[in-house]
């Protein structure tokens, strides 16, 4: 099998490292006390934190930029800002967002993204596998913009982007219908239909596919969402049955933390809650609902994450966009101001955005 060249900290093919300990500590604030009330647009978003994370991290050619991992931008980067977008009724940034996505990541062979733009690299696309949950992402927010905004052929782009997921990134294997993280790295086909599979399942976005299921082949989506609910319902480490952010399937019930990543509760993991309880299966976020007011009933912070094998945690606090999360799930004081850095300000906006 094709070694898979996603890092472990980022759930992204990655040749540099990144650290998130600078907004790791938003929880320790948020513990104490909670944001005051604001402003909220009809459309469900912040205004002012729209505005600021637009001031932050949008190039005006509609790039969404990560400043902390060396000024790339992520196709997963594209669908947040496109759904925030959409949220905040702002056209103009939606359209500049959806064209970069179109003009500068979509493949020439296939009607999927590549998952990386680096402006300090000589091929400013060097890696050219996608990352599903970007796709996703993507997907979900042309099909919605276009009905709200008709007439830009996104609906259409939509529908192409979601056909290449169904063809191309899901395999069935040991009675389930898997996701691929991506096109290349994740599949070991040696053995043939008894190779092991790498999921992910911070790709299960469950509102995604309930959206995909009103509007094509509801059979597809509506057996994905529920096999991915399978996987983390069975796929549950350490002492408090938490999901990996990296996961490896050989076969049926057969799970485990995947080779070559950290066996982490993590960066990735953490939008499991989210995105479980966006698509109405929160009884799968309950683990972490445990183990997260577990940490505060002992006085202690979140943490950004823990080793699955030996129960080591990070010594270094969720960022906002985690405290967001927790805030949703557990009634935790939600945390003070928008996140400094890309990641973080995306999940904490999201958590507004799918609710």
């Amino acid at each position: 099998m094709k070694k898979a060249t996603y890092r472990q900290d980022t759930g992204r093919p990655d040749g540099t490292s990144i650290d998130r300990r600078g907004f790791g500590f938003g929880i320790l604030v948020a513990l104490t006390a909670a944001c005051a009330p604001s402003r909220q647009s009809k459309a469900m978003v912040n205004t002012g934190e729209w505005d600021t994370f637009k001031a932050r991290f949008l190039d005006p050619s509609g790039r969404v930029v990560d400043p902390q991992n060396g000024g790339i931008s992520h196709s997963e980067g594209q669908g947040y800002g496109m759904l925030l977008a959409l949220r905040a009724d702002d056209r103009e940034a939606f359209s500049a967002m959806a064209n970069w996505a179109n003009e500068t990541l979509m493949r020439s062979d296939v009607a999927l993204h590549a998952w990386k733009y680096d402006p300090n690299s000589p091929e400013r696309v060097p890696d050219h596998n996608n990352a599903t949950d970007g796709d996703i992402l993507i997907a979900w927010a042309l099909g919605r913009g276009g009905q709200r905004w008709p007439g830009n052929g996104w609906r259409t782009r939509s529908a192409a982007i979601r056909a290449a997921i169904r063809r191309r990134l899901v395999v069935e294997r040991f009675g389930y219908k898997l996701l691929l993280p991506g096109l290349d790295g994740f599949v070991d086909n040696s053995r043939g239909a008894n190779g092991p599979v790498i999921v992910n399942p911070s790709y299960f976005i469950w509102p995604a596919f309930r959206t995909f299921a009103e509007w094509d082949n509801g059979d597809f989506w509506s057996a994905l969402g529920d096999d991915s609910a399978m996987v983390v319902s069975q796929a549950r480490f350490g002492p408090f049955g938490l999901p990996a952010d990296w996961v490896e399937v050989s076969g049926p019930g057969q799970f485990a933390p995947a080779p070559g990543h950290d066996p982490r509760f993590g960066f990735d993991a953490i939008r499991v809650p989210l995105y479980a309880m966006a698509g109405n299966r929160t009884s799968l976020a309950q683990p972490v609902a445990a183990f997260w007011r577990q940490c505060l009933a002992e006085g202690q912070p979140i943490p950004a994450w823990i080793d699955l094998t030996n129960g080591q945690r990070a010594p270094y606090a969720v960022s906002n966009g985690g405290a967001a999360i927790a805030a949703r799930l557990i009634g935790s004081a939600p945390p003070l101001g928008l996140a400094n850095d890309y990641y973080g300000a995306a999940l904490q906006m999201l958590v507004s955005a799918l609710f």
